[in-house]
């Protein structure tokens, strides 16, 4: 396989990354946004345990979900940059074990989502009982219904991920 196919392929891959992410958040509004929020789209960010497509495809994929659900600038620059993080540890952790994949993003979003909900829309709970929220809502997202898809996916690796990069 040559250098352009493997680029079209990563291009691809965190394009198609991107868009389920974005359509994830859309379909389930009503609780991908807000100071208690259960996002569904955070079970994608295990995918850079796979691929490093994931990386600017959940990027990409949470700054335009974060703009379409009305973000202030704040969030959905901090937002995007918390995913970024995560998703460059989870593909960092990648050799460790799969069962920690979800770590990243649960950490990155606790630690800097409640800021910027209490300094960038005035959110009156305290930080640490937000942090437990955000928290909250990313394992079950990200650590829960993350690790299943990452388990399924495990599974049929050869024949998903056989061109990845």
């Amino acid at each position: 396989m040559n250098m352009k196919t493997n680029k079209v392929q990563f291009m691809t891959q965190a394009a198609m990354i991107a868009a389920i992410y974005v359509v994830l958040c859309v379909v389930f509004q009503p609780i991908s946004y807000g100071p208690i929020q259960t996002r569904i789209a955070e079970a994608l960010t295990v995918l850079p345990f796979f691929t490093p497509a994931a990386i600017p495809g959940l990027f990409v994929g949470c700054l335009i979900a974060n703009v379409l659900g009305g973000g202030i600038i704040l969030d959905v620059i901090a937002g995007s940059v918390a995913t970024l993080i995560a998703a460059f540890a989870t593909y960092a952790l990648r050799n460790k074990s799969k069962y920690l994949a979800s770590v990243p993003p649960v950490a990155a979003n606790a630690l800097i989502i409640p800021w910027v909900l209490k300094y960038g829309y005035g959110e009156p709970l305290p930080i640490p009982f937000m942090m437990g929220t955000v928290a909250l809502g990313e394992i079950l997202t990200a650590t829960i219904i993350g690790t299943i898809l990452l388990l399924v996916l495990d599974r049929y690796r050869s024949s998903i991920f056989k061109t990845a990069l």
